[in-house]
């Protein structure tokens, strides 16, 4: 098992944990808002860094 697959797990097991649990829009307000709050917590620096990551690994 790879090192972020536990991680990964663990999401896809709490977001159908919301489904079933919670009400349509609290679900969908959970799955966008939390990757929202932690990219807006990052410095400006860190934000950079991960845009230009991001569009390095588009190109060929």
């Amino acid at each position: 098992m790879g090192k972020n697959t536990g991680w990964i797990i663990g999401g896809a097991a709490a977001v159908i944990l919301a489904i079933v649990l919670l009400p349509w829009w609290l679900t969908l307000l959970v799955i966008v808002g939390i990757p929202v709050a932690g990219y807006l917590m990052l410095d400006p620096s860190q934000r950079r860094r991960l845009r230009n990551r991001r569009n390095r690994q588009i190109g060929p």
